[in-house]
């Protein structure tokens, strides 16, 4: 039986050191941590810690809005969880998801913290879009092409690297990779 500690923060930018040290005290054996939204399920230590459990472990989070900001998909983890014989522990709520009380009150939590992440969303977009009326919101910042651009890319168009080897030498994503491409693929006149 081991304690799984669940760690998530919405960001890479965002520090996970509060909720760690929140969850220090109970002895974790096995740590998981995603820096991005919890909008869905489809995260990578969230998966793995899915994988790792079994039957009997504990798995401690800070509070349910670390699992999920959705109620449907906080419910689908709970019964993933139950079904699978761990237990799972909030700090923050303190409450036991096995008792009919605990699900009524892990509902009623889930459906909060979804109502908040929509009123930040809303003001988000409010503030956007009053700051593009006074002309200080432009967007995001162009992302430029590297120093490096025309060698990385002509290397690749040869195949003597790979498109992951292109964009690690590129320091680039693959989105942005390939939207470069693109551009390329345009002024050379073959997207026409």
């Amino acid at each position: 039986m081991a304690n799984v500690g669940y760690v998530r923060v919405s960001t890479v930018e965002q520090n996970e050191a509060r909720q760690i040290e929140a969850l220090k005290p109970h002895q974790i054996d096995k740590w998981f941590c995603d820096k991005c939204s919890g909008k869905d399920t489809n995260r990578p230590q969230y998966k793995a810690m899915l994988d790792y459990i079994r039957e009997g472990d504990t798995v401690f989070i800070e509070d349910f809005s670390r699992l999920s900001r959705s109620v449907s998909d906080l419910l689908s983890i709970i019964d993933t969880m139950q079904r699978k014989g761990v237990h799972l522990v909030s700090l923050k709520e303190r409450l036991d998801t096995s008792t009919p009380q605990g699900r009524l009150m892990v509902t009623m939590i889930a459906a909060i913290n979804e109502f908040e992440r929509a009123n930040i969303l809303e003001r988000q977009r409010e503030g956007i879009e009053c700051a593009k009326a006074r002309g200080v919101y432009k967007g995001r910042k162009r992302i430029q092409k590297p120093d490096n651009w025309q060698d990385v890319y002509s290397r690749w168009q040869r195949r003597e690297i790979t498109g992951t080897q292109a964009m690690r030498k590129a320091g680039l994503k693959r989105n942005t990779f390939y939207n470069f491409v693109k551009q390329e693929g345009a002024a050379a006149g073959y997207g026409n």
